[in-house]
């Protein structure tokens, strides 16, 4: 197990924070880079053991933090996990929506309808269970932020990826729409384009740390170069902004 060490500076003390697809990749990075920060941690997934290897490593440093297993395609599951959270943590102030993924990488008509479906519920609907779930509790304890990690695809149209780029493309205007009707609530909603990362659900995609394969100017990150950003976004003051994108894409998106 990886040693986790944390920093004297904690800008997130006395926050909670509910990471979906905490158990890998990107969001396990942001996790412990939370709990570092001073946040208290719910750390949600389908894999129970990957979310309680991560909440391991946290508490064995000192820091606070629950594993709660959930889909969240499962809109039953997801109240659920939330209120678990509430009922663990005691408050919530900001809600990382990672959960995410492409199933599907083939022309339409040539594809799985039901595979294509399911990446819709993941990366859409799974976003829209999890926002409308914590709401009540962001605005009942004085506003907070909602960070939707979204995709430069949800952005460009692209052949054979149809269902992952609709999927991004409806997160970002989720994005959008939530921070209109979330701003009088002290609430910001932005999105987090992390580009091309290598993790195990990229791994047959992109080379570690090299260049990507197919765009000249982008270099494969790992999941820890998301964390900057993802820090910026829970730390900023509550007039900062909302209904933006965030990228580290080395591209025009």
């Amino acid at each position: 197990m990886t040693t986790t060490h944390f920093d004297s500076q904690q800008h997130l003390a006395g926050q909670s924070a509910i990471i979906t697809g905490g158990g890998r990749g990107i969001g396990r990075a942001i996790a412990i880079a939370y709990a570092q920060a001073g946040a208290e941690v719910c750390v949600t997934a389908r894999t129970s053991s990957e979310i309680e290897q991560v909440v391991a490593e946290i508490q064995a440093a000192g820091g606070r933090a629950c594993a709660v297993t959930c889909d969240v395609s499962d809109r039953a599951a997801v109240e659920s996990m939330v209120a678990e959270t509430i009922k663990e943590l005691g408050r919530l102030d900001i809600l990382v929506n990672n959960a995410g993924g492409g199933l599907e990488r083939t022309l339409v008509g040539e594809d799985d309808p039901n595979a294509w479906q399911k990446v819709i519920e993941i990366n859409l609907l799974g976003t829209y269970y999890c926002t409308r779930a914590a709401l009540p509790h962001l605005k009942s304890d004085g506003g907070g932020k909602i960070i939707n990690v979204g995709s430069g695809m949800g952005h460009q149209p692209r052949e054979k990826n149809s269902s992952y780029n609709v999927a991004k493309a409806g997160v970002w205007m989720l994005t959008r729409c939530l921070s209109l009707e979330l701003w009088e609530a002290g609430v910001t909603v932005n999105e987090l384009i992390p580009g091309p990362v290598y993790t195990e659900l990229t791994a047959e995609i992109f080379p570690k740390d090299q260049a990507h394969p197919g765009i000249s100017s982008e270099w494969v990150k790992a999941p820890e170069d998301v964390v900057p950003l993802a820090l910026m976004l829970a730390t900023q003051s509550d007039k900062g902004p909302t209904g933006q994108s965030f990228s580290l894409a080395r591209r025009p998106l």
